[in-house]
């Protein structure tokens, strides 16, 4: 297989999971396997991976390696997938919320407006709501306030108006139907920033991200052990928000404690080799001992 994904902050991921030998860790985004690969280089024979990804192409990525067990599932339900398998506790959780180059460069995942394809951008296409059936099925008002918390842009109102009125003569099927929709609204010199604006808003409500993300923070804390590390990669404004919230919350509630006043951020070096690790930030905290909070 060629290149799946270029794993972000990997060095700095790895080493925010403070990795025990004989610990269980748990990579809730797999992907191409990058960072499950680092993390199986620290661990001994005694050591255990698990490994989530909702996407079936993610598993042809798998190592041949009797300690990873790999889940086929969102990680919004990574806490009863661990009881299920006979695990009451990790060391550690690592989650990378990037989009694998693979998905993007796959055209008819519908991911990336450089192709002509249908518009699906669903991570597992066996279930939920295509992006295309949202476009043509979804209120004006809903999807206008999709352009404005996942994209951020003003002209949200305007934007879902054109999609309103383009469906009303036909279909918006696939990313040439969405690209006229919108034409008169791309700004000259500036296609590519914000088409790519659109299609991260499509996909945020399409695999419902932020309410998996959401599930995610608020099942690791049973789930790690004391002294065990959340690890956490976002590329999105509003994702690091809650992660960042997440966490001082957490502190003040006496549960967790932030390992970094700030975030880590990608290295100049790596975003020149890598440009989607341009707006990546990793936020770690660790599981405080049971008397911290008793």
């Amino acid at each position: 297989m060629g290149l799946y994904h270029t794993p972000v902050l990997l060095r700095e991921s790895i080493e925010s999971l403070n990795i025990k030998s004989s610990g269980i860790y748990l990579d809730a985004t797999f992907g191409g396997g990058g960072h499950s690969r680092a993390i199986l280089e620290q661990l001994g024979q005694q050591g255990r991976l698990l490994a989530f990804d909702q996407d079936p192409d993610s598993q042809g990525n798998l190592p041949e390696d009797n300690r990873i067990t790999w889940i086929r599932s969102n990680f919004r339900f990574i806490h009863n997938l661990c009881k299920y398998k006979g695990i009451e506790g990790v060391d550690g959780i690592l989650a990378d919320l990037g989009v694998s180059w693979h998905q993007f460069d796959t055209a008819d995942r519908g991911f990336s407006f450089r192709f002509e394809a249908t518009l699906d951008m669903r991570m597992n296409r066996g279930e939920g709501k295509t992006a295309a059936e949202i476009l043509n099925e979804y209120a004006r008002e809903d999807l206008a306030a999709l352009f404005f918390r996942y994209a951020e842009l003003k002209n949200a109102n305007t934007l879902a108006s054109a999609i309103v009125e383009a469906r009303s003569r036909e279909p918006i099927e696939n990313t040439r139907d969405l690209s006229r929709a919108l034409e008169r609204f791309i700004p000259r010199n500036a296609e590519h920033k914000f088409l790519a604006k659109i299609y991260q808003a499509l996909r945020m409500e399409v695999n419902q991200e932020i309410r998996a993300l959401e599930g995610l923070l608020h099942q690791s804390i049973p789930l790690l052990n004391p002294g065990g590390r959340l690890v956490v990669i976002t590329y999105h404004s509003l994702e690091d928000r809650m992660v960042k919230h997440f966490i001082r919350d957490a502190r003040i509630k006496g549960l967790l404690r932030p390992v970094n006043k700030k975030p880590i951020l990608p290295k100049e070096e790596e975003i020149q080799q890598n440009t989607r690790a341009r707006s990546a930030k990793l936020r770690t905290a660790e599981r405080l001992e049971e008397e911290a909070h008793a």
